[in-house]
């Protein structure tokens, strides 16, 4: 594979930095109260994904990392 990172590394990446930050500013923003007791679950919901998103990211890099040794 060339130094480039394909469009689907690249597309990784992104949505690992998304989920990121989108899991920081729902933090932030509960900490603050900034939500509606009825839109905690959504958000809930939302956070969780996120969460998941970046650990299957974690995932793909490890097992990239293992296929490049």
């Amino acid at each position: 594979m060339s130094n480039e990172k394909s469009t689907q590394e690249q597309l990784n990446e992104l949505a690992n930095r998304i989920a990121r930050s989108t899991v920081a500013v729902v933090d932030a923003i509960t900490q603050r109260g900034g939500f509606k007791g009825e839109e905690l679950s959504t958000i809930g919901q939302l956070r969780d994904q996120c969460v998941q998103a970046v650990q299957l990211a974690e995932q793909v890099q490890q097992e990239q990392a293992l296929a490049d040794k």
